[in-house]
């Protein structure tokens, strides 16, 4: 009877440390349960439906008694050669706008730290954080009013000097350039203020006794500013790899459209094949294959980056 008591009791003790450390922490718990709800909601109770990338989808069957036709969805993607341009599009894209945006963003932080004058700091920070509210729509509008062969503003310049309009919805090259510009300026400000804030934190006794040494302001910023957003960056930039296979739907369909067969050897990304092949094909079991595909990828990556960065400094894994 000893010994089984014995037995009992470390199986009996874990489970007290647990609920005592739910109590302990019941505030903290409660504010994250409507995130908690969601994902569970959102991402968890759907999952069910990935089965749907392993069948041919029926109408009248449904998912679950659709003929079961194994991986031919994905042999039919990568035979066809689609699957390697959504890819390369869709990576390609987004680590320039993973680079170029957080080195833009920290360039901005670092010209607005050095802005003596507080008036003008607030009004710039204001001006470049404007873009961020303006509707996709509208951009794209901006755009086509800007680019448009026939009555693009643009074009009506060349046409009144003399030269030749440009057909830029035919053009797949100068869209590669266009749609990271677009969303370049379209984020820089708000990102630029994450890094400005974390900058914001340094401790302003480091840098002056830095002048003090003789430090000039490109060395304080060589050797203190940019050490120390290190962190910010690093944590920034797994985030981002988390959706680097998750293209920018909104700027993409805004801009060139989904069906601008001209234009997909540039810009067609893994959301606008998905929305052709559930909206114009119906194909929902091939855009369930492509989706699964998609977070597979990006899972992976992220797992793969994540013990990249805890090897060479643990301090910086997400976890």
């Amino acid at each position: 009877m000893a010994a089984h008591s014995e037995l009992a009791q470390p199986v009996q003790q874990p489970r007290r440390r647990f609920w005592q450390r739910l109590k302990n922490n019941r505030t903290l718990l409660l504010m994250c349960l409507p995130a908690i709800i969601f994902f569970f909601i959102f991402a968890y109770i759907p999952m069910p439906g990935l089965y749907l990338a392993f069948v041919r989808y029926n109408y009248a069957a449904g998912i679950f008694k659709s003929p079961f036709v194994g991986f031919n969805n994905f042999k039919f993607l990568l035979i066809s050669g689609d699957l390697w341009r959504l890819t390369r599009n869709t990576v390609l894209y987004n680590v320039a706008f993973i680079l170029f945006g957080n080195v833009l963003q920290i360039f901005v932080a670092l010209l607005l730290n050095e802005i003596a004058s507080k008036w003008f700091k607030k009004v710039s920070q204001t001006f470049m954080f404007l873009p961020h509210f303006i509707s996709y729509v509208l951009v794209g509008l901006f755009a086509y009013n800007f680019l448009s062969y026939d009555f693009g503003f643009m074009n009506s310049i060349l046409k009144s000097l003399g030269f030749t309009p440009i057909k830029t919805y035919s053009n797949p090259v100068i869209w590669k350039y266009i749609i990271v510009l677009v969303h370049l300026w379209k984020t820089t400000g708000y990102g630029s203020v994450i890094y400005f804030a974390s900058i914001m934190s340094l401790d302003l006794e480091v840098l002056e006794a830095a002048h003090i040494d003789g430090a000039n302001a490109f060395q304080r910023i060589r050797y203190i500013v940019i050490p120390w957003l290190k962190p910010t960056f690093v944590i920034l930039l797994l985030f981002s790899l988390g959706g680097v296979m998750r293209g920018n739907f909104q700027l993409f369909y805004n801009l060139v459209g989904a069906s601008n067969s001209m234009l997909y050897k540039s810009t067609d990304i893994i959301e606008t094949f998905v929305f052709r092949a559930l909206m114009n094909n119906f194909n929902f079991s091939m855009g369930s294959a492509v989706s699964l595909y998609q977070s597979i990828f990006g899972l992976v990556l992220v797992l793969s980056a994540n013990w990249l960065v805890k090897k060479f400094d643990p301090d910086y894994g997400l976890f």
